[in-house]
């Protein structure tokens, strides 16, 4: 592993509670020379490990303190990559969930971006706190390295205003309460593979399904974000792990005019217990649920894919159609049933997987006389550390 002189970019994926670390010693930002995975923050199984390029996994034991909070975690960890890589950090990009309507490109961060960016946590309480506390984490250990913020959000910023604007009152629209989509950042990997992957077509209208524990849609007209299902928050638009996607606003006030849902007890239930884990009763994860015979497995499963193709056909009214259809995230990459059973329903739109490529998860899963299906893996770090470089260059 060598440095590159001005040192390595460090990335950082600040989850809910786990976090994701790549560092890249070289200028190649789709392999990084080194990972890490935090998981479990802030429970008695918090954990850590350490994979090195060569695929050597190095555990680093978490207790107490240290797995308790993202800020200690990360104080633990960070020293031991440097120690582990032999390269020396120069400078850290972020993975920020919400940048508001005021930042749509990466951004160096100062204390009154910082700032800014705190205004931004009513808008996104779950993940937005856990992104800063990263940020000010690294501070406290490499306070004299460069530190960019790139946003979920701002592969977003292309949306039309119709797509955009919730029919709300100008008080509350005028708070910042409209459609802003996330997976910014996976979209925006995609989007720069598409070329090499389709050729002229890339330019078309693309719908990729970003499928994962979180779950959304992104219709692309000439590479840039034209409709999304995620809105406000990352609540909307599809079934997920963990939240219920589109939900009748009347059905958020019945658990709290009727049900007596105090607003914990409401946020809990719509960002912990809904979705797969809430139809099911099992489970949040598409592995354990496939291999359930349980009738609320089933069900679980049924929903997921309805709202997938359902959404599907509603991002191609919007877009005027669909010429490819791109699968990424765990889910989308990795449970072929779902893949298929996804398909099935979009033969209208004219798509047909091939059996045999779809089982084997193959990178073209269509068969000759169907419009193009492609898996692209997810590589939200990749990007990251570019949209790094390139503030740090320009």
């Amino acid at each position: 592993m060598t440095d590159t002189g001005q040192g390595a970019i460090l990335t950082v994926n600040a989850g809910s509670s786990s976090i994701k670390l790549a560092l890249f010693a070289g200028p190649d930002e789709a392999s990084p020379d080194l990972t890490a995975l935090i998981e479990r923050i802030g429970s008695a199984e918090a954990s850590a490990s350490i994979r090195l390029s060569e695929g050597k996994r190095v555990p680093v034991p978490l207790s107490g303190e240290t797995g308790a909070r993202h800020e200690a975690a990360l104080a633990h960890v960070l020293p031991m990559i440097t120690e582990q890589s032999g390269v020396v950090v120069g400078a850290a990009g972020h993975r920020i969930v919400h940048g508001g309507d005021s930042f749509d490109a990466p951004t160096l961060v100062d204390e009154t971006v910082l700032t800014a960016l705190e205004r931004l946590v009513p808008l996104a309480r779950t993940h937005q706190p856990h992104g800063l506390a990263a940020i000010r984490a690294v501070a406290k250990i490499w306070p004299e390295i460069p530190q960019i913020a790139c946003f979920d959000t701002a592969f977003h910023a292309t949306l039309p205003i119709a797509a955009r604007t919730l029919a709300l009152p100008a008080e509350v629209r005028g708070a910042g309460v409209r459609r802003y989509g996330f997976h910014g950042l996976s979209y925006q990997w995609i989007a720069r593979q598409l070329p090499s992957v389709l050729g002229e077509l890339a330019q078309g209208r693309i719908v990729v399904a970003h499928l994962g524990n979180g779950a959304s849609l992104c219709g692309m007209v000439g590479l840039k974000s034209e409709a999304t299902t995620m809105g406000f928050t990352p609540l909307d638009g599809l079934v997920m792990g963990e939240r219920p996607g589109l939900t009748d606003p009347g059905a958020v006030l019945f658990m709290v005019e009727e049900m007596g849902m105090s607003a914990a007890t409401l946020r809990e239930t719509l960002f912990k217990r809904s979705g797969l884990l809430g139809l099911s009763g099992i489970s949040n994860d598409m592995r354990t649920l496939s291999a359930s015979e349980a009738p609320e497995a089933r069900l679980a499963l049924d929903v997921y894919v309805h709202r997938v193709a359902r959404e599907i056909g509603a991002i191609a009214a919007e877009i005027g159609g669909i010429d490819a259809l791109i699968f990424t995230g765990g889910v989308g990459e990795n449970a072929a049933p779902i893949r298929a059973s996804v398909v099935e329903r979009l033969a209208w739109l004219g798509f047909t997987l091939d059996p045999d490529r779809n089982a084997n998860s193959t990178a073209t899963l269509s068969t000759l006389n169907s419009r193009p299906i492609q898996i692209i893996p997810a590589n939200e770090e990749a990007i990251i550390a570019a949209e790094t470089r390139g503030v740090l260059t320009s």
